[in-house]
């Protein structure tokens, strides 16, 4: 996701600097350019030689560098960076940037860099919390810089609290939220569905379909990586969630109906990719049913229509897209979805293609609107996300 792009990563001279090597490589592997400075003190923890094994790049301490006749090599690289991460940065480098001053090669680039600025602070829990220490951390903020707040546990002075480095998947996350995308999604409202749901027929028994939530997850974090805040209302899954999105974990249809209701006036753009249940046992038995000889009969009475609902209450200007997997007449069947629920796109799939089924990391979509159809390759379910979410921006 970030191939092309330039990441400058300043280390500072604090014992989680050996993070800071594994979120190098964890870039690279992203196909990033990772340019390294260091602070003077941080090579007192970590050697230059480290990084410039991990990126294939000469890391950067010195003030200034003459690479070139008449050019300076902070300049330069300053205008050639996506974005600046800090991590780990210490109490003394967070008043220094926050305060413009520019006394080593690390802090005269960043000053000179006006692309998106992330850091990390890391250090002591009584250091962190200081007041002066926050003062300086807000203003960091007021100049648009992305604080990253610090995990909580034992540090390496014994002290247990606030001030640890947090994961280097966690920072890449944090990176990959600010530049793998452009933001045609900033400020728009993206609410998603996903998974399965569950109708229990008693305290051990359920009815459930074999979808994952693959899919909505994927849509809700291609439309997070996209700028937009989202909320993703997610049955049952395994899936881990996507950063940086709002998860309402829910379990029956009607809970699903309900938690999509009490959203969808907020919503800018709604995603229904959920597999809802059409039916739910008319009763719930308390005890367990138990085996008899013979058959069993479980009557069934359907479930709210969370499609339909917000087809006839959307409000002007919402895009709505609904999800229909089929196994024959796709797309007459998609197109009468499309009209009788009064939405604005399907996005059909027929489980018998390969690539399109349940619990696989793929999808064949075909997405049909009231222009036409659109079929799509065989994709990465992220893929699939992306080529959906360019279609409903269309459609606003």
């Amino acid at each position: 996701m970030l191939k092309g792009k330039t990441i400058l990563l300043g280390v500072t001279g604090g014992i989680a600097a050996y993070k800071a090597a594994a979120l190098a490589s964890a870039l690279v592997k992203q196909r990033a350019n990772v340019e390294v400075v260091m602070t003077a003190h941080a090579t007192q923890f970590i050697t230059p030689l480290t990084f410039e094994q991990l990126t294939g790049r000469r890391c950067m301490v010195d003030a200034f560098d003459r690479n070139f006749a008449h050019q300076v090599e902070h300049i330069a690289l300053a205008d050639r960076t996506d974005l600046v991460i800090v991590a780990p940065a210490t109490a003394n480098v967070c008043a220094k940037l926050a305060h413009g001053l520019a006394d080593d090669m690390l802090a005269t680039t960043i000053l000179a860099c006006t692309c998106p600025k992330l850091i990390a602070p890391a250090m002591n829990t009584k250091m962190f919390e200081n007041p002066v220490t926050q003062d300086n951390l807000d203003i960091l903020r007021r100049y648009g810089w992305e604080v990253i707040a610090p995990a909580s546990g034992r540090l390496a002075c014994g002290a247990v609290g606030a001030g640890k480095l947090p994961e280097p998947e966690v920072l890449l996350q944090h990176i990959l939220r600010q530049t793998a995308l452009p933001h045609d999604l900033a400020g728009k409202r993206v609410l998603v569905t996903a998974g399965p749901t569950q109708e229990a027929l008693d305290p051990v028994r359920y009815l459930t379909n074999h979808s994952t939530g693959k899919m909505g997850y994927a849509l809700g974090k291609m439309a997070m990586l996209r700028g937009a805040e989202v909320v993703l209302i997610s049955g049952p899954s395994s899936v881990a969630p996507p950063p940086f999105v709002e998860v309402v974990d829910v379990v029956s249809a009607q809970d699903m109906y309900e938690a999509v209701a009490a959203r969808q006036e907020w919503a800018d753009f709604i995603f229904k990719a959920a597999a809802v249940a059409d039916y739910t046992p008319e009763r719930y038995e308390d005890d367990k049913i138990k085996k008899k000889d013979g058959g069993l009969s479980i009557p069934l009475r359907r479930t709210q229509d969370i499609l339909k609902h917000l087809g006839e209450h959307r409000r002007p200007g919402q895009v709505l897209c609904g999800f229909s997997m089929e196994t024959r007449d796709m797309i007459e069947n998609s197109r009468a979805k499309l009209e009788k629920k009064n939405v604005d796109m399907i996005c059909a799939n027929n489980l018998k293609v390969a690539g399109a089924g349940f619990g696989v990391d793929t999808n064949v979509m075909t997405i049909i609107t009231r222009a036409g159809v659109r079929e799509l390759p065989l994709l990465t379910k992220e893929e699939a996300a992306s080529r959906i979410i360019d279609a409903a921006l269309e459609l606003m």
